[in-house]
């Protein structure tokens, strides 16, 4: 019974049959932001597949654990799919009405039933040492030019560097190239003709060099994580071939373990 269940879960049609659930899930609670589509008739109709997909998504993780037992908790995206139904039952009213929102939580499903999916997110995951040095830089980075933004530019314009934290934010814009030139730079540069001796500093050594390196280590992560999959895909293909040639040699060794013993004779 348990190999049946194992097989069942496991399968390609259950699988595409809970994407299918988890597609039309996400869609449908996006019609529920809608009053008036929940004012219709549509709206208990809505009320009703939520319900259903619920039980379903119970019933799914229910034969998991059935299937896999203790070896369930030790997958990290098995784990990921339980937290989040564990989410959807929580009761949804009283002081807990807000977790009514987290339903949409459900759609992160996506991510451990698609492969691609599941390796962009092993690529971030694998990248987090590297991007949390970056972190490090780019904060330090940003002090630095805080404190000398302020000290400049504080005086004439508080309300964009009054202070050390407005003057991060405002670099903070200035760096994600929003409204940075007409909006911040040039009203400076009426005043402070050479303030662009600062600014553009600041624009090339963030923009476009500490943010570059998010996206070499993320991609560098990723082509890791990609070419440990095609490795343990390689490792799993020539498994059977492995087995075949190990019980070949154990017949063998038994042949001539045989031999020996005819000779003894």
């Amino acid at each position: 019974m348990r190999e049946k269940v194992l097989a069942l879960t496991t399968s390609r049609n259950w699988e595409a049959f809970i994407l299918t659930v988890i597609i039309i899930n996400a869609i449908t609670l996006g019609f529920e932001t809608s009053d008036t589509v929940m004012q219709s008739f549509a709206g208990p109709v809505l009320r009703f597949f939520d319900r259903l997909v619920l039980i379903i998504f119970v019933i799914e993780i229910a034969l998991r654990l059935y299937a896999h037992r203790l070896r369930f908790f030790r997958d990290p995206w098995s784990l990921f799919d339980f937290t989040i139904v564990v989410i959807s039952l929580l009761p949804a009213s009283g002081p807990l009405q807000v977790l009514r929102a987290l339903r949409i939580l459900r759609a992160l499903r996506l991510l451990s039933m698609i492969p691609s999916l599941r390796r962009v997110i092993g690529g971030l995951v694998a990248a987090l040492p590297g991007m949390g040095s970056i972190i490090v830089l780019m904060a330090l980075v940003f002090y630095i030019f805080a404190v000398i933004a302020t000290k400049l530019y504080g005086e004439t314009f508080p309300e964009w560097f009054g202070s050390l934290g407005a003057t991060i934010y405002s670099l903070f814009q200035i760096m994600t190239l929003e409204s940075w030139s007409m909006g911040i730079v040039r009203p400076v540069m009426e005043v402070y003709p050479n303030a662009w001796l600062f600014f553009v500093p600041f624009i090339l050594s963030t923009a476009f060099t500490v943010l570059n390196l998010f996206i070499g280590i993320i991609v560098s992560a990723m082509q890791k994580e990609h070419e440990q999959e095609l490795l343990e895909e390689n490792r799993q293909a020539r498994e059977p071939e492995m087995q075949m040639i190990l019980s070949e040699l154990k017949a063998l060794r038994q042949e001539v373990a045989a031999l020996k013993v005819e000779r003894t004779r």
